[in-house]
């Protein structure tokens, strides 16, 4: 069988070009929660949940300074009694990022929070017990100038719009939300954010499209109930990735069945992927294959561990072959590939420094940390 010779144009080795697509978000309304603005030109914010007892305020302030050392700019806690409401004040005076009320169904777990100090509350309005009882949390949140954000999620569509649709289709989520929306409308309230959750990522991606055109008040996203590590960085990534590209979304959550930490790297690697916002360290490391000559996943994983609280920028590289591993990563601020017995430590994909595999991680980090500082350096002087 004959073949035709390639084009001259596919044998030609072309220059790499590097192209960021510019992603044009769609301009809502902006509220503020404490001192974080949401929407309008406001970066996309990073919010998480705690998953301590709200009224346990050690453990609580515990984990909410790890998250926000991790990058966490907006932090929700979950309200089950008035007890957990009073932990409220205790735990703002203990923390630096805003805090938002989880309520459910008790409209005086709202105010009692919203009296505490919470600076935003969650709540679906349609369940508070009707429309007396919605009045006071709106007066409450309007005294303490404190923006309601109305949560919808598949399992609390109301039954006559699943009567409806047939099932908690994107169009029921929708329905749902603008009607609870209205209910603040109606009270004069317009310092909305609104949430519109399933755990099907197709159905969720849908919703907010539809929603965000129907609709100019800044938008929570999020997948619930996505599953662990894996399962929930995927269906989180596919339905947040899509919609934050095409402009979609003023803050979200990435939901894992997980240390809540893990949920704020995964959501900067989200941003950071789409070019969208860059914060600390970005960590490229090779697959491994049969050349490699160094326990890379350990290596990897050491590396990323002391960089993960790092709010500087750089591009490190952790490649397991002294052959390939330097050129592959040749755009790596730092980088370094192990080899049979001795490592080498490169930047800009330069050989810097040869170095015995048994002192490799520890003279690679002392370099990123110097790398660090020396940057931090720069960055003050005038």
């Amino acid at each position: 069988m004959h073949y035709a010779p390639a084009k001259e144009g596919c044998r030609k080795k072309s220059k790499s070009v590097y192209s960021r697509t510019m992603i044009t978000r769609k301009k809502t309304r902006q509220i503020k929660v404490g001192n974080v603005p949401v929407g309008g030109d406001a970066p996309i914010a990073v919010q998480s949940m705690t998953n301590t007892d709200t009224r346990d305020v050690a453990a609580t302030v515990a984990q909410i300074e790890r998250l926000s050392e991790a990058g966490c700019e907006i932090i929700r806690v979950a309200v089950l009694d008035l007890e957990a409401a009073a932990a409220i004040t205790r735990i703002r005076e203990q923390i630096t990022i805003p805090l938002i009320a989880d309520i459910h169904f008790d409209a005086r777990l709202a105010i009692a929070s919203m009296e505490h100090g919470a600076q935003g509350i969650r709540i679906n309005p349609g369940n508070l017990g009707g429309p007396d009882k919605l009045a006071r949390v709106v007066a409450a949140a309007k005294q303490h100038r404190v923006p309601i954000r109305v949560g919808v999620n598949s399992g609390s569509v109301e039954k006559d719009i699943l009567q409806k649709f047939g099932h908690p289709t994107p169009e029921a989520l929708v329905e749902s939300a603008l009607r609870n929306v209205q209910l603040l409308e109606a009270l004069d309230f317009d310092q909305i954010k609104i949430s519109l959750k399933s755990s099907d990522a197709l159905n969720t991606l849908e919703a907010y499209r539809l929603l965000s055109s129907q609709c100019d008040y800044p938008l929570h996203l999020g997948v619930t109930e996505a599953g662990g590590l894996i399962a929930g960085t995927v269906k989180s990534s596919v339905a947040l990735g899509i919609l934050l590209y095409e402009g979609i979304g003023d803050t979200f959550r990435i939901s894992l069945t997980r240390d809540p930490v893990e949920e704020i790297r995964v959501g900067y690697e989200l941003l950071r992927s789409l070019h969208i916002r860059e914060r600390g360290p970005e960590l490229i490391s090779c697959p491994t294959c049969g050349r490699c000559q160094v326990n890379l996943f350990s290596l990897a994983e050491q590396v990323e561990r002391h960089i993960q609280n790092i709010e500087t920028p750089l591009k490190i590289a952790v490649m397991g072959c002294v052959v390939n591993g330097p050129g592959e990563a040749k755009e790596a601020d730092i980088g370094v590939a192990g080899g049979h017995g001795v490592g080498i430590i490169f930047k800009k994909g330069q050989l810097y420094k040869k170095v015995a595999e048994d002192k490799l991680l520890a003279v690679f980090l002392a370099e990123i940390d110097a790398m660090i500082e020396e940057a931090r350096q720069n960055a003050h002087k005038p």
